[in-house]
């Protein structure tokens, strides 16, 4: 193959956009591995400092410094509580002085959970409030909407024991709402609505009915027109 048969850029158009978009894609796969690369790394990293801050292995020669590649030892000064703290990066002399010397009655084992109790003790003693606030308006929601199922039953059979006349005086209120645990308007509202959609007045409970929604307006229309089937005076 002769050197006159080497492409140059430009000559093909379609495969010089073909190679860019292919480079650009290259790129993007490099750096999503390389973040994940360097993820990993940093993960490992953090795993060696924590290991490190809990234990170390103890050797004869008077250094110790923390071994990955010893589970062994390290599971073993668990089990025997001689572990000491260190900063990563950092070796431990356990044959120092007497002031540097591991004691395992004064030391202080970390608490993974310590940090998220204090986090949500502040959390609770910033917003207890508006928690509180939302529970309420929890509750309030939830007692306009559908009654409890036991509360429901009740009225049910105080309207079964009525059901010729649905209307409780205010005494049969009061022992309905102690009865069933709901408020004066719940249980209006039952009642207003259950008349409406299960309820139809005989004909000799219509005029009762209607005095007792319009009392006004029912006696004036009564002391006006004593006879009301008359309407011979419409007629003059």
């Amino acid at each position: 193959m002769g050197p006159s048969t080497i492409g140059c850029i430009g000559e093909d158009p379609a495969l010089d956009q073909f190679m860019a978009a292919y480079s650009e894609m290259l790129a993007k796969y490099e750096q999503e591995l390389s973040k994940t690369f360097k993820d990993a790394m940093l993960f490992l990293q953090s795993v060696e400092c924590q290991f490190k801050a809990l234990t170390v292995s103890p050797s004869n020669s008077g250094d110790s410094t923390f071994s990955l590649s010893q589970p062994s030892r390290i599971i073993a000064n668990i089990k025997s509580g001689t572990i000491s703290h260190a900063s990563c990066g950092d070796a431990v002399n356990l044959n120092g002085s007497s002031e540097e010397e591991a004691d395992v009655n004064n030391h202080h084992f970390i608490d993974p959970l310590a940090e998220d109790r204090e986090l949500k003790g502040q959390l609770l003693r910033k917003y207890s409030g508006y928690l509180g606030s939302l529970k309420q308006e929890f509750m309030k929601k939830r007692k306009r909407g559908k009654l409890p199922k036991e509360a429901r039953q009740k009225l049910l059979d105080w309207w079964t024991k009525h059901y010729k006349w649905p209307y409780p005086s205010e005494s049969q209120k009061l022992a309905l709402a102690e009865s069933t645990g709901l408020d004066q308007k719940q249980i209006n509202n039952w009642f207003i609505n259950q008349r409406k959609r299960h309820w139809k007045p005989s004909e000799d409970m219509q005029f009762v009915v209607m005095e007792a929604t319009y009392p006004r307006y029912f006696m004036d229309n009564i002391l006006g027109n004593p006879f009301p089937m008359d309407l011979s005076h419409t007629l003059l």
